[in-house]
């Protein structure tokens, strides 16, 4: 059977790919820790689970509108002008079945073949992915540890030119936790006043796992509001991940394009959710702190653990909860059986060796490191380290 061109070019997520490996050791009784796989380990908030329960009996089980209920359309565009400060109309958010469907809808809805969509590496990995489907060109624009991996204004200003179509990024970052401040993207702002033709994608998931505080929305700039999309969800903030519902602010035209895109692939999410996620966007954020203090304890157990393995880096993630350590040090060192050649094989060998399951990084566009999640329980976190660092210990 020959398959499309699009689909053969197209790589398998490696966060994915990674926990079926995992998966399959544990089939075989072996005793993996996997933390490859970014997702939450609480439980879905009781508030909203009633939510769902009282939409179920007061049989909310039809076909829903493409882009979402109207009353949740109203609840996110108060929680939009509550959290961030921005003043969408009900007409211009859509839901989908994910933050990753609203991404993509995103890209259909602007890139034609050879546009250009500048992505600050690292970035989450199917941001590339999309959008080479669909024939963009990626710009990809590296940053490094020695920077908390964050992106400059002048290295902005170069990477733009007359094809550049959109600037699509998160923060706080997946795969880094690197959280750009209210100034730092203030900064960047300017830079695309001078350039109207670029459309912001600004993915913001983890907004409510934003150690240092509130996150700044770009589109919170009176000058770019006009042409910024604000990307976001349920799955981390509110431990949803099964329940599958993500959201976009957009201008009219981008909204109205991606609701005709989605009325011919899903249509509109699943009725349940999205009676519980109203719920969810009324509710004060501090009903859900705890949460991210929990992670923040996480973060400050694996900073501290990696930082005694010798010859990994780490920085300092001020949101999400991952960890990227620079291995390339590891590089061409052996065990006496096995050579490493790079990030993959390292983290291939470690599953192996240690039993722990990591993202290489090379899909997120940063070769040297590899991605770790730390959402799960400190004993966890302290054996899956622990199984590391010997490992590690046995590469000379």
């Amino acid at each position: 059977m020959q398959l499309s061109n699009r689909v053969q070019n197209l790589a398998e997520s490696e966060t994915l790919a990674m926990s079926r490996r995992a998966n399959e050791l544990k089939d075989k009784g072996v005793d993996v820790i996997n933390m490859s796989l970014g997702e939450p380990d609480f439980k879905t908030p009781d508030f909203i689970k009633r939510a769902a329960k009282e939409a179920i009996d007061k049989d909310f089980s039809y076909y829903t509108p493409v882009p979402g209920y109207k009353d949740l359309q109203e609840a996110i565009a108060r929680k939009f002008k509550r959290d961030n400060g921005l003043d969408y109309k009900p007409n211009q958010i859509v839901t989908s079945t994910g933050a990753k469907q609203s991404i993509i809808n995103v890209i259909m809805a602007l890139v034609n073949p050879g546009d250009e969509v500048v992505l600050p590496a690292p970035y989450w990995v199917s941001y590339a992915e999309m959008v080479t489907l669909f024939d963009g060109k990626v710009v990809e624009l590296k940053t490094g540890i020695e920077t908390d991996f964050k992106l400059t204004p002048a290295m902005l200003e170069k990477s733009i030119t007359a094809k550049t179509k959109a600037f699509l990024f998160s923060s706080p970052c997946n795969p880094t936790g690197t959280t750009y401040t209210e100034n730092e993207l203030r900064a960047l702002g300017e830079v695309f006043k001078k350039h109207p033709q670029v459309v912001i994608i600004s993915d913001e998931i983890y907004e409510h796992i934003n150690f240092q505080g509130k996150t700044f929305s770009l589109a919170a700039i009176p000058e770019l509001f006009d042409r910024t999309v604000t990307v976001n969800g349920v799955s981390k903030g509110f431990a949803m991940t099964g329940w599958r519902l993500g959201y976009i602010g957009a201008p009219k035209a981008i909204a109205d394009a991606c609701v005709k895109i989605q009325g011919q692939f899903t249509s509109g999410a699943c009725s349940i959710t999205q009676k519980a996620v109203i719920a969810a966007m009324d509710v004060d954020p501090s009903e859900i702190a705890p949460m991210r203090e929990e992670f923040r304890k996480r973060r400050d157990l694996i900073v501290k653990l990696f930082k005694e393995i010798p010859h990994v880096e780490v920085n300092h993630p001020e949101g999400a909860f991952y960890l990227f350590p620079k291995v390339n040090k590891y590089f061409g060192k052996t065990d006496g059986k096995t050579t490493i050649t790079d990030a993959k094989h390292l983290c291939l060998w470690l599953l192996d060796e240690a039993h722990v399951a990591l993202t290489p990084g090379g899909s997120f566009g940063a070769p040297d490191y590899f991605r770790l999640s730390y959402a799960t329980s400190e004993a966890k976190i302290t054996e899956a380290v622990k199984r590391i660092k010997t490992a590690l210990a046995k590469l000379y």
